[in-house]
């Protein structure tokens, strides 16, 4: 599995591509997409293109109301969110019978552990049936980290501290089992390895017996298995409550 993301992973000039050479040797697709660039002038042919090379989508809307999401993610975006579902919709995601999955990605608008992911998912697909016509596979609840932007809104508000206690706090043991950082590796724009993305973000590279950094070309001697995953204090996002990882909820 090819499983591609950003920011807009769409606006890399070799991002077509990438999708046809990988279908080209049976690799299974996913654009991690943020919905408003399929609207973007120079990319109203892109949704076509997912369609007709079989990529599964994982959109963000992190709400299914207007403020909520607008106010997470700028204003007009959950206008322009809907508008590109409804598209998706025509083209065949998500809808009954169909093999384009679509699905939806959910995080909190705080600092708080998301809510069951199957009673929420439940609530999106009925609220944006009802008032949208939209029709969807799946929905992912995912944690926020405590690193990055949202890390650094904990600090400037003072609340780091109670965030990182909530999330220790409801740590599960069987969580482990799941967490994505065991069945995949993540890899930057110039070809280094990572156990995860949230690695990634903090540059903590997957290294070899030296210490060297490992290199997606070097992906074919290395030996992956029984090896150390690297860990922090951020890690306890994935193993929370009821998990987090790339595909929502763990248990």
């Amino acid at each position: 599995t090819l499983d591609i993301t950003g920011g807009a992973p769409e606006m890399h000039p070799q991002f077509r591509y990438l999708i046809e050479e990988a279908k080209k040797i049976g690799v299974h697709v996913i654009d991690r997409c943020n919905l408003t660039i399929l609207e973007e002038p120079g990319y109203e042919s892109l949704a076509g293109f997912l369609a007709a090379n079989r990529v599964e989508i994982i959109a963000s809307l992190p709400c299914y109301t207007e403020d909520n999401v607008d106010a997470q993610r700028g204003k007009g975006v959950f206008t322009s969110s809907i508008s590109v579902l409804q598209t998706l919709n025509t083209l065949g995601y998500g809808m009954p019978d169909s093999e384009l999955l679509l699905n939806l990605v959910y995080n909190p608008l705080g600092p708080s552990l998301p809510p069951s992911q199957q009673s929420l998912e439940e609530d999106y697909k009925n609220k944006l049936l009802e008032e949208y016509g939209i029709r969807f596979n799946s929905l992912y609840t995912i944690c926020n980290m405590p690193i990055k932007r949202f890390g650094s809104t904990l600090i400037s508000k003072g609340t780091l501290s109670d965030y990182m206690s909530l999330l220790k706090n409801a740590h599960r043991n069987e969580n482990l089992e799941n967490v994505m950082c065991r069945n995949l590796i993540s890899v930057d724009w110039q070809g280094y390895l990572y156990d995860c993305d949230f690695n990634q973000m903090l540059g903590l590279n997957m290294t070899n017996k030296n210490r060297n950094k490992l290199h997606l070309s070097d992906i074919v001697k290395a030996d992956l298995n029984n090896r150390h995953i690297i860990v922090a204090d951020h890690c306890y996002g994935c193993t929370a409550g009821q998990g987090s990882s790339c595909g929502g909820a763990l248990t």
